[in-house]
């Protein structure tokens, strides 16, 4: 079995990618917090690309850190490979395998993060990325904003120098930065909210107020906050995933990965001191990148978890299995024209039904084995919500966003119609369930959870939209209901 090292590179079988650089050669000069799958099949891969086509790029290489305890046994199997992993890409019957080299360490910041802030603490740093999803903010889901109450928060303001939160850390890391006078870095989101550079900021900004008023005015004056789309559907693997990598490759990888071969970025070209040049291979730098996040939020991510939500409760497992259902691939093809499409602004240099058909093509892709279960647990309900809140606004049909919540509200019970379990995962997930059994047939008690839904549970048109699905989920199961909507030529 083949070890993997940076020096010497082990030779790799003829069918894989190997590095058009000397990955030995590579010094850090971003840090990027939540070392998960995404980021190593997205931003890592982007970075490791451009070090193969310009030699400054080396001096951009990833320092990741992971901040669940979960993360631990990655890191571990990164730092016992050099951080050198496989990343396979498969689109149909095409398939292309690259050993990545842009991370040069992992840290474990699970217990304590003293190493990750004296990482970000060297002045070579210049990026501080993130992808933790929206959960990892602390944010009040209901208005966006930095939540004081959050537990994670209040132990940051009760130990501001042992920060546990993204926020917290980026506080500290520029407080340090303040204290001896250097520059500051650029804070880069990579996660899948709506203005997620001015969110960060937003949330950076109350914390340091919360301690230090002239902290804060200094990041104000001084940071960068760009906002960014990022696509790449990249699902879990699995350990029997990276058994068989390992046995048909004969490569000794603990931290190989698939996605698909499909990537998007699109960035605003606002930052402190530097970036790589990453629109060299594919990234896309643009002034504003509002048009091109609503977009992908909004066609991507809402029909993502609206057909998700309906999948898992129909019995499938797979995305790819869910579009193979004809009324379900129907389903979200009507809610991207009907409702959520309507809601968008022009984008330029998009042809969006060229891009819907690509989203169908790419959900459907059977190469890779996405979960219901991936994207009900991390893609947050406000994708749904939004929408919803712009169509109530614009006093339009909410039938279909309607049906996808009242899928959503039935499926945080914790069963499915058989009775089996189903693994909610949400900070939220005790009272969900206890709403949701509370209110039976009926949206309300669910709803009336102020931090997630704010006033909606106010709306008799979503009450009596929502119920009726709901109802009709509870009475006759998901996928008559589904069958129900088709009959009634909504889709």
């Amino acid at each position: 079995m083949t070890k993997l090292s940076r020096s010497p590179l082990p030779p790799l079988p003829g069918s894989f990618e190997a590095p058009a650089y000397a990955p030995a050669r590579v010094t850090p000069g971003i840090v990027h917090i939540g070392l998960g799958g995404f980021h190593r099949a997205h931003m890592a891969r982007y970075t490791h690309d451009l070090m193969g086509v310009d030699d400054e790029a080396l001096g951009w290489g990833i320092q990741g850190a992971g901040l669940r305890s979960n993360d631990a046994p990655l890191v571990e199997a990164l730092n016992a490979q050099d951080c050198l992993y496989s990343l396979v890409e498969r689109e149909g019957d095409a398939e292309n395998r690259a050993l990545i080299g842009s991370i040069v360490a992992a840290i474990d910041a699970s217990a304590t993060t003293d190493a990750l802030l004296a990482a970000i603490d060297d002045p070579q740093i210049r990026i501080v990325s993130a992808t933790v999803t929206e959960n990892g903010y602390h944010l009040d889901r209901s208005t966006k904003q930095l939540d004081l109450n959050s537990a994670g928060i209040v132990e940051d303001l009760a130990n501001p120098r042992a920060p546990r939160t993204l926020p917290g850390i980026l506080v500290e890391g520029y407080r340090r930065r303040q204290e001896r006078g250097a520059q500051a870095f650029t804070a880069l989101s990579c996660d899948n909210i709506q203005h997620n550079g001015n969110v960060l900021k937003a949330a950076v900004l109350t914390l340091a107020r919360q301690q230090d008023a002239g902290l804060a005015d200094w990041i104000a004056a001084n940071a960068r906050f760009p906002n960014t789309m990022v696509d790449r559907i990249t699902p879990v693997p699995t350990t029997a995933e990276i058994e068989a990598f390992a046995s048909d490759t004969g490569i000794d990888d603990r931290a190989s990965l698939s996605a698909e071969i499909f990537r998007q970025w699109v960035i605003e070209d606002d930052f402190v001191v530097g970036r790589p040049a990453w629109e060299k291979v594919g990234a896309q730098f643009v002034e504003d990148v509002t048009p091109y996040e609503f977009m992908k939020l909004r066609l991507l991510n809402t029909s993502h978890l609206g057909i998700s939500a309906l999948g898992q409760l129909c019995g499938y497992a797979l995305v790819s299995e869910a579009m193979g259902d004809d009324l379900i691939r129907r389903y979200m093809v009507a809610l991207m024209n009907n409702e959520v499409g309507p809601t968008l602004m022009p984008v330029p240099g998009v042809d969006l039904d060229a891009y819907k058909r690509k989203l169908v093509a790419r959900f459907a892709n059977r190469a890779i084995r996405d979960t219901t279960q991936r994207v009900n647990s991390d893609a947050p309900i406000n994708l749904l919500l939004d929408p919803l809140r712009d169509r109530l606004a614009a006093n339009a049909p909410i039938d279909l966003l309607a049906l996808a919540l009242a899928a959503w509200l039935r499926r945080v019970r914790g069963t499915d119609e058989q009775g089996q379990p189903i693994q909610i995962v949400h900070p939220m997930a005790v009272l969900l369930a206890e709403k949701a059994k509370e209110g039976d047939r009926d949206p309300a008690p669910l709803l009336s959870i102020g931090a997630l839904f704010g006033a909606l549970a106010q709306d008799e048109r979503v009450l009596a939209a929502v119920g009726e699905w709901l109802g009709s989920i509870c009475e006759i199961g998901t996928k008559a209901t589904v069958e129900k909507a088709a009959a009634r030529g909504l889709f």
